[in-house]
């Protein structure tokens, strides 16, 4: 079963006002690397996902549902350099 893709409200709001594509947020699933890792998040645990392409770098928060093969983005943002460390994986 391929994997699917489920914006919530929130990470489809935020790409719209960043300028952010869908394709560069799938890129970003299927390629970044996991800088964090959320457990205990609920209903299911998260991840924080670090991807650069070129000058783009972006996070993506993500859940994958097992049961249903879905990947579900939660927030999507390009992280703020004052607040983020240079390698953009550790906060400052």
């Amino acid at each position: 079963m391929a994997v699917t893709f489920e914006f919530s409200g929130h990470a489809l709001q935020r790409m719209f006002e960043r300028e952010i594509a869908i394709e560069a947020v799938k890129a970003a699933v299927a390629s970044g690397e996991v800088i964090a890792e959320y457990p205990d998040d609920r209903p299911l645990a998260s991840r924080l996902i670090l991807w650069r392409s070129g000058l783009e770098v972006l996070h993506v928060v993500a859940a994958f549902d097992s049961a249903l093969q879905c990947e579900i983005i939660i927030s999507v943002y390009r992280p703020d350099p004052a607040l983020w460390n240079d390698d953009m994986r550790t906060r400052r």
